[in-house]
């Protein structure tokens, strides 16, 4: 007997489930703690609670994330170094303070516009090499001709060891600014990504488990584990299109919405006839519109661990993402007492990181540039949870809030705060973890809020799922205002909101939330077997789709019948006839498809290839085509599961 087993780690959960390749029945899942900074720790203990028998006859194992995701949206990715070269004519801001703008580029026949400044790149590369983990390189119509981005990308290889990441291996779309800021955040996921993979790989071999490893992109389809290392951008959203896919298989409807309620964030997406639903322009997240071609969803940074804090007599829920009291009372023995002295601090000094509910740790991420403050506070804080209220008195003065900001988001420190998660505590509807400590913390803030525990953590409760209702009416309303929607759904109006689509929700406590979302959304709601861990199964059932675009132009229109121009992914190619280059062109898509399939365990009869041509020609063109898009297109699916 064999199994595949499917593996997604989350900002909090990482979970896995193993399914049974011959009828594709659920056998065995599990739930672990995400571990930070090594992954690995979460990785091994959420396999050793499965079936160890089962575990020996491992064949596939697939695997999604979220971590990606959440670095962009938590602002906490690791810096990056960004080269452009050519004329840029960006007036847009830049994701990085590290930019650099060097000389050379081509035009959109991929003819060199100027020569190349690699000596100027050389010395910038040099000079941040100790403040950066990777580069970033994007020239002007790369995606004609890459010949300057991977001179450059050889270059800092050289110079600096450091990872690189060329626009053109990204993207063949036109469109400079996105393609930059694609390239940016590929290289700052590049570490992570990479360290979660190594992590995967590491476990697997440890237990002598030889099995083909892919992973889960963010259009639903499957890629090999090491071309998920070259362009982790393309898994940034594995994690909801996991969540998208599992929810289908799980609920066995091929047409249905889904929320996906994960730690740091809350996904929505949908499928139709079993295809998920895909964006036409390029995925945005943390307002950065890249050009990855992605699920469409709607996200907000609302979580399960989302951090709830009081000022002035108000909450507030998020955006980042706490360990819940709770959690933090297990994991830290000496916690829950600390947590019943801290002192509340005077309402006037109440913020984000000033609460009688938030505490601080060392993450053990090794520390790079610092501000004197900064290092005061690292000094201090170790690896047993400390208040603010003890990090003063210890360093004796005051201490400004932006100083802990800036630790988090260099994933120095890891907060600890009140969370939805702590509210479920306290109402008994989910009780996973230290209930008391989720008590002190909820009569602490309620009694800034002047409210019962009781009444603030059920407020929490309509809260988060008022923001489902509202995020998942945004999605499926597009185009519609969204604060049009909020009004219907603070009863502003005497109307509700009717859905002819189910809705299936994924996540550990979402069986708390499904009755109060059906009080703002009129809906088949369904919360399906295995929910809690859909995204693993998610990983597991996406399908292998390659798509590769081929452009087809005439060198020039001055001779229009002759001397034709092919640009390929990674190539740039000269024919003399329009005939020779739509062959040659047909053959690059086939190989391209084929070879992407073979290293997704597909082949044969599994793989089929359609191609789409599109040409354009102005009226009276008596000529080859001006301009030919071809789109090679394999879909391939695995026999297990039929």
């Amino acid at each position: 007997m064999q199994y595949s087993l499917g593996i997604d780690a989350g900002g909090t959960y990482t979970d896995a489930v193993l399914i049974r390749d011959t009828d594709g029945a659920i056998i065995d899942s599990n739930k672990a703690l995400t571990t930070y900074p090594d992954l690995h720790p979460g990785i091994k203990n959420v396999i050793d609670g499965l079936n160890p028998e089962s575990l020996k006859n491992i064949k596939l194992v697939s695997v999604s994330t979220t971590l990606s995701t959440n670095t962009i949206l938590e602002g906490t990715g690791f810096p990056v170094a960004l080269i452009l070269i050519g004329d840029h004519p960006f007036e847009k801001q830049l994701p990085t303070k590290h930019v650099f703008f060097a000389s050379g580029g081509h035009n959109h026949n991929g003819e060199e516009e100027a020569p190349l400044g690699l000596e100027a790149v050389e010395k910038f590369a040099l000079r941040v090499k100790d403040k950066v983990s990777a580069f970033a390189i994007s020239s002007y119509f790369s995606t004609r001709n890459p010949e300057h981005e991977l001179k450059v990308k050889d270059r800092i290889l050289e110079l600096t060891g450091l990872p690189a990441v060329c626009g053109h291996e990204l993207s063949q779309e036109l469109g400079a600014y996105e393609r930059a800021v694609t390239a940016f955040l590929n290289a700052q996921l590049i570490p992570i990504t990479r360290q979660f993979v190594q992590s995967i790989i590491t476990d697997i071999k440890e237990r002598g488990i030889n099995a083909r490893l892919l992973m889960l992109k963010c259009d639903g389809s499957v890629v090999g584990i090491k071309d998920a290392l070259k362009k982790p951008i393309e898994t940034i959203f594995s994690g909801p299109a996991a969540s998208l896919v599992g929810a289908s298989y799980l609920s066995g409807l091929e047409t249905c919405a889904v929320i996906d309620v994960g730690g740091t964030s809350t996904d929505i997406s949908s499928i139709c006839m079993g295809v998920p639903d895909l964006s036409e322009e390029g995925a945005i997240v943390g307002g950065w519109k890249t050009r990855v071609r992605a699920i469409r969803m709607e996200t907000t940074a609302t979580g399960g661990d989302s951090h709830i804090w009081a000022m002035n007599r108000e909450f507030f829920l998020g955006p980042r993402r706490v360990v819940p009291l709770a959690v933090a009372a297990v994991q830290y023995p000496s916690f829950l007492n600390n947590l019943k002295r801290t002192p509340t601090p005077a309402r006037e000094d109440l913020c984000e990181n000033i609460q009688p509910t938030k505490f601080f740790v060392r993450s053990g991420y090794p520390a790079g540039e610092l501000s004197k403050a900064e290092a005061e506070v690292l000094e201090v804080v170790g690896e047993e949870p400390t208040s603010v209220s003890e990090i003063s008195a210890l360093l004796r003065k005051d201490l400004h809030p932006q100083t802990f900001d800036s630790l988090i988001k260099k994933r120095l420190v890891q907060a600890i705060g009140f969370t939805p998660t702590d509210a479920l505590h306290v109402l008994g509807e989910y009780t996973a973890w230290n209930e008391e400590a989720s008590r002190i913390g909820a009569e602490r803030l309620s009694r800034l809020m002047r409210i019962t525990p009781g009444e603030f953590c059920t407020t929490i409760k309509k809260r988060v799922a008022r923001n489902m209702a509202l995020h998942l009416l945004s999605y499926i309303l597009e185009g519609v205002p969204e604060t049009s929607i909020a009004k219907i759904l603070d009863g502003k109006y005497p109307a509700k909101f009717k859905l002819d689509i189910p809705v299936v929700l994924l996540g550990g406590p979402v069986r708390a939330y499904r009755k109060e979302l059906e009080k703002f959304v009129d809906a088949e709601i369904l919360v399906p077997e295995h929910a809690e861990v859909g995204n693993a199964v998610g990983a597991l059932v996406g399908k292998g789709i390659k798509r590769v675009e081929i452009l087809i132009r005439p060198a020039s229109l001055m001779s229009p019948d002759k001397d034709f121009l092919v640009f390929a992914p990674d190539s740039r190619l000269r024919f003399n006839t329009y005939a020779e280059a739509l062959e040659t062109a047909t053959e690059i898509g086939k190989k391209l498809v084929e070879d992407y399939m073979k290293n997704c365990g597909l082949s044969g009869n599994q793989v089929e290839i359609s191609i789409e041509k599109k040409t354009v020609s102005p009226d009276g063109w008596n000529h080859p085509p001006m301009e030919t898009s071809l789109l090679v297109m394999g879909v391939g699916m695995r026999e297990r599961f039929a």
